[in-house]
């Protein structure tokens, strides 16, 4: 197995991303930490070394809706680190509203950080792994992809669907090249995208699922379903339960 030394994570400063950033740490990886809010990213920088002081840790601050943005900052980090192993686009939102309930720009604006700021980080991490000839992309999709859902779920699961076919388009591009690409499903883990929401089916700790995110992307299979139990099982179930039992959940 190819071990990625430098790994670059969007979204790090808190949630997933951070989670994330932990368990590389512990691994001793090299980490490029980008996210809107550098006071954060300058806490965690300073945990992540004092958790592995021969590790290098580079923040920048990164907003995914600035496109010109993404590829300089990416671009930074490349010439920073010299070389980037691994790219986790991890940068989601989950903003919104049933359609036509008078909720436009909080859809606009998770269909707007979770597609296209997804389009310019890709286009920006394929433009460094093509010209290095290696890397591991990866791609935070969701078990919510596999369906449409109704309510705040309705733009969110579709830009998820989105992001699972965008990845298996790009991995079969490259397909039988250095370059290997990777889209993660997770299931329900605690986060501050679903902070607020109470009484949520097979959820887990962040640390917990984080645990199994970075095990799955360390896999470099071309998609997981994490934590696997449930959800390597119960996405299929998803996908063929009728609507009115996806109504009822949603």
């Amino acid at each position: 197995m190819t071990i990625r030394k430098t790994i670059l994570i969007t979204g790090a400063s808190s949630g997933l991303g951070r989670g994330m950033a932990f368990e590389f740490a512990k691994m001793g990886r090299d980490l490029a930490l980008c996210a809107r809010r550098m006071d954060r990213l300058e806490t965690l920088k300073q945990e992540l070394e004092q958790l592995s002081p021969s590790i290098r840790v580079s923040i920048k601050s990164l907003d995914v809706t600035e496109h010109q943005q993404v590829f300089d900052v990416f671009d930074e980090f490349k010439a920073e680190f010299g070389a980037i192993d691994r790219i986790i686009i991890n940068v989601g939102m989950g903003k919104g509203a049933s359609i036509g309930t008078g909720n436009f720009e909080a859809n606009k604006q998770t269909a707007e950080t979770n597609l296209i700021g997804l389009l310019a980080q890709s286009e920006a991490a394929m433009l460094i792994f093509r010209k290095q000839n290696s890397g591991h992309l990866v791609t935070i999709s969701s078990v919510s992809a596999v369906r449409g859902f109704r309510r705040a779920m309705t733009v969110y699961a579709a830009t998820k669907a989105a992001v699972t076919s965008l990845s298996e388009g790009i991995r079969l591009d490259v397909m039988h090249t250095p370059i290997s690409v990777s889209c993660i499903h997770p299931g329900f883990i605690r986060s501050e995208i679903n902070d607020h929401v109470e009484k949520v089916p097979f959820i887990v700790d962040t640390d917990v699922g984080c645990r199994a995110m970075v095990k799955a992307i360390e896999a470099e299979k071309a998609n997981s379903f994490v934590p696997s139990w449930p959800w390597s099982l119960l996405h299929w179930v998803l996908r063929f339960a009728p609507d009115s039992w996806i109504r009822k959940m949603s």
